[in-house]
C-alpha cells in the first residue's frame, strides 16, 4: 500500500482552505426548504484542488462534508442520504486538480468538480428524496422523481456554479493568480 505524503504546507492550506469553506457555508445568501443553499463554500475547496492536484482535493471535499454534516446540522432522510448528500457529495469537488496547470483549467475543472457533486445530489434525489416530489412544479404537473431532481438540485447548483467562476475570474486576473494556479509552489525556495 502506497502512504500519500503530503507536505506540511499542503497540510496547513488545505486545514485552512477547509475552515474557510466552512465559514462560507455559513453566509447563505438563499436557502431550500430540503437542504441546498446558495453560498460560495465550494470556492476554497476548487482552489485547494487546482493548487495540489486531484488527491488532496477529494480528501478536503471529504473533510469539507463530514464537518458540514456534523457541524451545520445535517438535513437527512436516513443514513443513505446523509452518506449522499455529505460524504460522497463534496470529495468530487477535488476533480478540478484534474485541470490542474492547464490552460483554462481553472474553469473547466471547477466545472467538473461541481458537475460531479450535482450528480450525487441528482442521484440522492431521484433515489431517497423522491418521495417528497410535489406534484405541481412551477404550474406544470410533474411526477418524475429525475424531473424534481434536476430542477431542485440544478437551481442551487447552477447559482453557486457560477457564483464560484466569477470569483474564480476574479482571482485569475488579480495578483491572486499566482496562488490559484500554484506557480509559487514551483518556484525554488
Amino acid at each position: 500500500m502506497k502512504k500519500l505524503k503530503m507536505p506540511v504546507r499542503a497540510l496547513c492550506e488545505g486545514a485552512l482552505l477547509i475552515a474557510l469553506a466552512m465559514v462560507l457555508n455559513e453566509i447563505k445568501l438563499f436557502r431550500l426548504p430540503n437542504g441546498g443553499s446558495i453560498t460560495l463554500e465550494m470556492l476554497p475547496i476548487f482552489v485547494y484542488a487546482l493548487r495540489w492536484g486531484v488527491g488532496p482535493g477529494v480528501l478536503a471535499g471529504l473533510v469539507f462534508g463530514a464537518l458540514q454534516m456534523v457541524l451545520d446540522g445535517a438535513i437527512a432522510w436516513g443514513w443513505q442520504s446523509l452518506l449522499l448528500d455529505y460524504l460522497l457529495a463534496f470529495p468530487p469537488l477535488g476533480l478540478a486538480g484534474l485541470f490542474r496547470g492547464k490552460k483554462w483549467g481553472v474553469f473547466v475543472g471547477s466545472a467538473i468538480g461541481a458537475l460531479g457533486r450535482f450528480a450525487v445530489h441528482f442521484i440522492s434525489g431521484v433515489t431517497i428524496y423522491a418521495i417528497t416530489v410535489p406534484t405541481e412544479i412551477f404550474s406544470v404537473t410533474c411526477t418524475s422523481p429525475a424531473l424534481y431532481s434536476l430542477l431542485y438540485n440544478g437551481s442551487y447548483m447552477l447559482i453557486n456554479t457560477v457564483l464560484c467562476m466569477v470569483v474564480l475570474a476574479l482571482m485569475v486576473v488579480s495578483p491572486l493568480k499566482t496562488y490559484l494556479l500554484g506557480t509559487d509552489l514551483r518556484r525554488k525556495a
